[in-house]
């Protein structure tokens, strides 16, 4: 389905159309879920702070300013509820240890991926991702699959703007590094 600007949906809602509410929620409710996922790591507790997040968006609608995008406001939304929800929990998180490959070159790593089946490459990418922490995970997926811009991901975490380049290149080096090392294991 082809959604219409957030601020179409928003205006029907503040006009009296309250079903117009379930099609913000159907725009966005895939990525919602993902972030909160990313930082609960449980996912009855992720599809909790997903509905509360559009309730309580929902009933602040009137007070939305506009000064941001929609989805960067109800994002930051999701990211507060499940931060807010992690230290309730008290749950400790131990981040994974890096992997450092100097060996290989992006030239290595672009020239041995055509001989690597289309099936093998996308679950060299996907055994890649998790082995990412939760918050660098959480990160990709906010500027990739979310289509986020740096701005909005550090209106949404709360981290300055170049502390979100610096954190989104560390990330792409691991998955660089990782990705060549599983490629060498595979063509050797």
């Amino acid at each position: 389905m082809k959604y219409q600007d957030d601020n179409h949906y928003i205006d029907r809602v503040l006009g009296g159309d309250i079903s117009a509410y379930a099609l913000l929620v159907a725009k966005h409710k895939n990525l919602v879920f993902s972030i909160a996922l990313k930082i609960l790591n449980n996912r009855e507790d992720a599809e909790e702070i997903a509905q509360d997040s559009f309730l309580k968006a929902f009933q602040a609608l009137k007070t939305f300013e506009r000064k941001s995008k929609f989805s960067t406001w109800l994002y930051r939304i999701v990211y507060n509820a499940s931060i807010s929800k992690t230290r309730k929990k008290r749950l400790e998180l131990v981040p994974m240890d890096n992997y450092i490959i100097h060996n290989y070159s992006e030239d290595d790593v672009a020239g041995g991926i055509d001989e690597i089946e289309p099936e093998e490459q996308k679950a060299m990418i996907e055994l890649a991702m998790e082995r990412l922490t939760d918050d660098e995970s959480l990160l990709i997926t906010l500027f990739y699959k979310g289509e986020n811009s740096i701005e909005d991901i550090s209106n949404i975490t709360g981290l300055s703007m170049s502390n979100v380049k610096v954190r989104l290149h560390r990330i792409r080096k691991k998955l660089h590094d990782e990705l060549a090392l599983m490629m060498n294991r595979a063509l050797n």
